[in-house]
Parts: structure tokens; C-alpha cells; sequence
């Protein structure tokens, strides 16, 4: 057995330093990533997802994927937000006014007739406002990587063409689990149900409910246009979705997989926005083309001074009503 002077000895330790380093930092620190999305597999949020999910494993030379749950595999999202918080699920896909029964700032994202336009609203949260409220995640258990277009909501239903809010009163509309959206179908006149998204068809085939309220590629990807004729333009909501990462998983990635993480998501939510906008004009093409009615020109004041009680009781908060102040103080 040969015998090793010390420089040889010194230089084979080296090399065995390098080497244990080398598989902790290829090994040890890498990992596959699960991410949420309750939308079916061709849904602008999911695509984004993967492209997102390319993007991380390009820059990390393949240490770090994303699998993408889609289709509710992984359950509901009031279901995901809960295990993302846990640290069970790593990235959610989520509507702000679910996640808002967590994140303070997100209930004022979800606020009636907060934003002017779909133009208005992509200012705020590109912006400083947007940054501050993505900043906002960590004490819950989240930290927001991005936002994500979400359009706007409006009512449909299977009973009657709702032209004013007089039309709405007796109607069992369906809404997200969330005690805002509860308030807000309530100050309108009509009842509120707050179920799943995944059995709103069900609801609405066997009159659990008479209508729902949601953007035009839901409202088609779903087939819920096909028993529920009459869509008003009511655009009462344009909260956007955001996308998460559970906070146990942030706290596993060095700062420069932080880094491109988030990069990855700013892109990704670019990418969603040229997507999302292609979608929106075939589904209402495709309602239109099945003989949904639709309702365009209401008067939206009634709908709007209904709101009152509700942002009244929001503003007794100074954090909310300081932000719906900046908010609509974006030009």
C-alpha cells in the first residue's frame, strides 16, 4: 500500500472537501416543488405555473422543479391555503378574497367597486402598493411572489336577466367562502351561499343555487353558461389572484434560489396576463355563440351605494381604509 508524503495527503483532503460540498449543494438543496391550482390543466394560472416551473429549473441547472397540481387534485383552495400555511403544499394559485380570511391587505384587494378598470388595477399592483402588499404575506405563513389577472366578476344566474338591483332580491347566488363576498351579495339584495368552486355546476344543474358570480373564462370553462343564461355586467370585483409560496419552503431555498424563485413568478405573471387576455375574449365569444343573455348597460350607482355599509366597516381599520385611500389615488 502506498504511502502518502503530507502535501499529497493536504491535497487529497482538499479534494475531499470539495467533493462533500459538492453533493450537499446538488443533493441536499435540491428538491421538487408542489403547486396548487384548482383551474382545469389548460387555464392561463396553470400554464403560468409551468412556465414558472421552466423557468426555476433553467437557472438552477435542474436542482429545483415545480409539479403542478391542477384541477383540484390537491382539494379546494380554502383546502390549499391551509396546507400551504402548514407547509404541506409549497405554492398555491389563489383568488385574493379567500386568501384574505389570513392576509389582512388581501380583503382590501377583494373591496366592491375598489377599482376603476382593469387598467387601474394592474397600475396598483405593479407598483409600490403592489410590492408592499406582496411584502405583507410573511407573518401569516406565506410570502407573495405575484399577482395574477383575474379580469372581473359579475353575476349570472338561470332565473331572470338582472337589469337593476331590484332584480337580484330573492335570488340564492353562489360565492366564495368568504364572509366579504357574503356581505357584499347580501347588501344587494340577493342570498348569499358560500360553496366550493368545484361544485358551483352541480349547484347550479340541480338549483341548489340559481346563479354564481365570477370572470368570463370561469363562467364558460366550467359550463356554467349552460344553466345559467343571463350574465350582467355588473364588474363588481376585479381582485386579482396571488401566487404563494408557504413560508417553510421560502426559508429552505438559499437567497440566490430566493432570487430567481421570485423572478421566475414576476415573469410568470407576464406571461399569465398575454394569456389570460386570449382566453377572456374566446369564452365570451363561446357565451355569446350559446345564447347567453347579456346585460351591459346597467346603471351601476345603486350597486355601488349599496356598498357603503360594507367599506364603512372596513374603514374603522386605519391599515384598510389607508390603503383603499392610496389605492384609489393611483391615476
Amino acid at each position: 500500500m502506498p504511502v502518502l508524503n503530507r502535501a499529497e495527503l493536504s491535497r487529497t483532503g482538499v479534494i475531499f472537501v470539495a467533493l462533500v460540498l459538492a453533493v450537499c449543494m446538488t443533493g441536499a438543496g435540491a428538491r421538487e416543488f408542489r403547486a396548487a391550482d384548482t383551474q382545469t390543466e389548460d387555464y392561463p394560472t396553470v400554464q403560468a405555473l409551468r412556465y414558472m416551473g421552466a423557468l426555476i429549473a433553467e437557472r438552477s441547472g435542474g436542482r429545483h422543479e415545480i409539479k403542478v397540481f391542477h384541477s383540484r387534485q390537491l382539494g379546494e383552495e380554502k383546502e390549499t391555503i391551509e396546507q400551504t400555511r402548514a407547509g404541506a403544499i409549497d405554492l398555491n394559485r389563489t383568488n385574493v378574497a379567500l386568501i384574505g380570511n389570513f392576509v389582512p391587505a388581501m380583503n382590501v384587494l377583494a373591496m366592491p367597486f375598489l377599482f376603476r378598470s382593469i387598467e387601474h388595477m394592474q397600475k396598483v399592483l405593479d407598483g409600490p402598493v403592489g410590492s408592499e402588499i406582496l411584502d405583507s404575506f410573511e407573518p401569516y405563513g406565506f410570502v407573495g411572489l405575484a399577482f395574477y389577472d383575474s379580469g372581473a366578476r359579475s353575476i349570472y344566474n338561470g332565473v331572470r336577466p338582472v337589469k337593476s338591483i331590484a332584480d337580484l332580491k330573492g335570488l340564492r347566488i353562489r360565492v366564495q367562502q368568504s364572509e366579504l363576498m357574503s356581505q357584499m351579495i347580501r347588501s344587494l339584495g340577493a342570498e348569499p351561499v358560500e360553496m366550493p368552486y368545484g361544485q358551483v355546476l352541480t349547484g347550479l344543474a340541480n338549483h341548489l343555487v340559481d346563479g354564481a358570480e365570477n370572470n368570463w373564462p370561469s363562467f364558460v370553462t366550467t359550463d356554467h353558461y349552460k344553466h345559467a343564461g343571463h350574465y350582467t355586467l355588473t364588474e363588481h370585483t376585479m381582485s386579482p389572484e396571488v401566487l404563494v409560496i408557504s413560508l417553510k419552503a421560502w426559508q429552505s431555498l438559499s437567497p440566490d434560489d430566493q432570487k430567481i424563485f421570485r423572478e421566475a413568478a414576476q415573469r410568470s405573471s407576464r406571461f399569465m396576463r398575454e394569456k389570460w387576455r386570449d382566453l377572456e375574449e374566446q369564452s365570451q365569444r363561446k357565451a355569446q355563440e350559446a345564447g347567453v343573455t347579456i346585460i351591459r348597460d346597467i346603471d351601476r350607482k345603486p350597486f355601488e351605494d349599496a356598498m357603503a355599509p360594507i367599506y364603512a366597516k372596513t374603514g374603522r381599520d386605519p391599515a384598510a381604509a389607508a390603503l383603499i385611500e392610496r389605492i384609489r389615488k393611483v391615476e
